[in-house]
């Protein structure tokens, strides 16, 4: 019998090893990236206190509304500029980007757009 291969297993081996390299320090946070089925999930994250500085989903109350008639990918450029906006307002300017150990395409991609239009550097 052939088994099947589970990708989220990869996905997270793949996330750890890129997360030994990928450090947020207060200075400059790591913009963590969680992609569901049907949701996308952004944070910015102090690694040196374990604290959640911003963060932002497309199931946010203020997002909920505008995102009725939106395709995944408009609604992941939608919360990557939000939560680049309340980065901003907390002071943060650069971040480091962690895709999550998704491939930098579709969503993903996106929403680092996104970001980026709302002033985030990475």
């Amino acid at each position: 019998m052939i088994s099947k291969i589970d990708k989220n297993a990869v996905r997270k081996a793949r996330h750890d090893r890129t997360r030994r390299h990928i450090v947020g320090t207060g200075e400059r946070p790591r913009l963590n990236v969680y992609r569901s089925l049907n949701n996308i999930y952004a944070q910015v994250i102090d690694d040196t206190t374990s604290r959640t500085l911003a963060a932002a989903s497309t199931l946010d109350p203020s997002l909920k509304e505008q995102l009725a008639d939106k395709t995944k990918k408009e609604a992941a450029k939608m919360v990557g500029e939000l939560v680049g906006k309340r980065a901003m307002e907390k002071g943060i300017a650069e971040v480091v980007f962690d895709r999550g150990g998704y491939l930098y395409t579709g969503r993903v991609a996106e929403l680092a757009e996104g970001a980026r239009a709302a002033g985030l550097k990475f």
